[in-house]
């Protein structure tokens, strides 16, 4: 992350090449095997219950309520939204634009290791090669559904919790009515798609025009009448 930052790699190629070498070294850790864990109190955390609700979900509770605390009751929110729409003029207004993109790198990578330890409970094994696969999609989709943009700037982390919850809802929908698995990447993808063309100026440029242009030649066709 620190090279990252400070060498200005795109983040998605350092993101892809770390998820590869993350298996990689979970692989080799493994002998390529999967590895029983039978441990009760390490069980609890992904399977366990309190209060007749799922452990896990104090645990989401508990990070969702941190990040919140430090992004809308400190300067560091603003910090980054401002980095996000605008690194170089943050950098100029005194703002130490890296050591905050690093900081957020940082934050992330502790939440992606708790969502690890949350699914290896769960499953009650350590599965390098199988476990998380495609859950990169998931937060892409969850980040885009709360209104979070891609193009940097504004975040939106209830908004998240809530694309989250409605993936899931998706993915369990399309298990009940017994549609095979493999259609959930393609519906996915093609909201992931979806969304992105509409968060594209651009994209929304063209479509308006197109719609303007319609719309002239109708109201002409309608006054040569």
């Amino acid at each position: 992350m620190e090279r990252l930052t400070r060498l200005g790699i795109q983040p998605i190629v350092a993101t892809l090449i770390l998820m590869v070498a993350g298996r990689g070294v979970a692989q080799l850790i493994t002998n390529g095997q999967i590895t029983t864990i039978y441990y009760q109190p390490y069980s609890f955390i992904g399977s366990g219950h309190l209060f007749m609700l799922p452990f896990s979900i104090y645990i989401v509770i508990a990070v969702l309520c941190l990040a919140l605390f430090i992004t809308r009751k400190t300067a560091i929110g603003l910090f980054i939204e401002s980095v996000g729409g605008n690194p170089v003029a943050s950098h100029l207004s005194g703002i130490s634009s890296k050591n905050i993109i690093l900081m957020v790198y940082i934050f992330s990578g502790l939440c992606a290791g708790i969502a690890g330890l949350i699914l290896s409970s769960n499953v009650a094994s350590a599965d390098g090669n199988n476990a998380g696969l495609w859950y990169e999609l998931d937060a892409i989709l969850a980040v885009v559904i709360g209104g979070t943009s891609l193009m940097g700037g504004r975040f939106f982390l209830v908004g998240t919790v809530i694309g989250a919850l409605i993936i899931q809802s998706l993915t369990t929908t399309i298990y009940s009515i017994g549609i095979p698995a493999e259609i959930i990447l393609v519906v996915k993808a093609v909201v992931v798609l979806i969304v992105c063309l509409l968060q594209s100026p651009e994209f929304r440029k063209k479509v308006s025009g197109l719609v303007s242009s319609r719309k002239k030649t109708t109201d002409k066709g309608v006054t040569l009448s």
